[in-house]
């Protein structure tokens, strides 16, 4: 069977208000993501989970499902996200005849992804069965290197020992930053209500461009975002 394509979109944006549905580059932020799910074109459904009519309704106009609106336990800031993926996907099969295997969540605020990211991403699965893939982007700060943390007299020192000097960034082992775009989850390990956080014992990264290391959260973020697209620096 074909994946589902989840889109978590509250209404009660904090950072950036309104921002599921500001407009970026003419459109709403939210169909840029609607429109690379159907793009990439092997999603059996691409399902809007959001607390919102607007939202809902705005999905819906882009080509996306909005079939129920997500109850508001779940529609709060510290909610976990695999809770509302996992609310989302029980609401689909409840009502349908569909089971999912695959299940692949991509994130409205973090909308700097390309169609082969994607179908990256969701092939990786396949082939490794890993427990989840998520997109990553190269750090920009290397914990071996120029990370410190205080210890509790106050003074700092590198984050992580290597065991050896790290003189320069070249030398110090590969780290990534989670950029937040493409998750990409077995049912199995999703369905599972002890796990929190897409990070497991058995994860894969998906390497992305560096440019698409923003995550939407403040008004520079979304203007940043919205600098790329317009001058092109930034090709989807």
């Amino acid at each position: 069977m074909e994946p589902l394509v989840t889109i978590c979109a509250r209404g009660g944006s904090q950072g950036v208000k309104g921002k599921n549905v500001r407009p970026l580059m003419g459109k709403p932020l939210i169909s840029h993501t609607i429109q690379c799910a159907l793009d990439w074109g092997k999603a059996h459904r691409v399902v809007v989970s959001t607390d919102s009519e607007e939202i809902a309704g705005v999905a819906v106009q882009f080509g996306a499902e909005a079939p129920f609106l997500r109850p508001t336990d779940l529609a709060r800031g510290e909610v976990p996200k695999m809770a509302v993926i996992r609310h989302a996907l029980r609401e689909i099969e409840r009502d349908s005849d569909d089971r999912y295997d695959v299940i692949v969540d991509l994130d409205v605020t973090a909308p700097l992804r390309h169609v082969s990211d994607v179908e990256g991403a969701y092939d990786l699965l396949l082939a490794r069965q890993p427990l989840t893939v998520f997109s990553v982007v190269p750090a920009r700060k290397n914990p071996y290197y120029n990370v410190v943390e205080a210890d509790a007299e106050g003074y700092v020192r590198v984050s992580k020992d290597a065991g050896t000097a790290i003189t320069c960034r070249q030398i110090a082992p590969v780290v990534y930053d989670m950029n937040a775009s493409i998750h990409v989850y077995s049912r199995a390990y999703l369905m599972d209500d002890r796990n929190w956080h897409v990070c497991s014992e058995r994860s894969l990264p998906w390497v992305m461009d560096d440019l698409a290391a923003v995550d939407i959260d403040s008004e520079v973020d979304f203007r940043y975002v919205e600098f790329l697209l317009r001058e092109g620096v930034y090709v989807p």
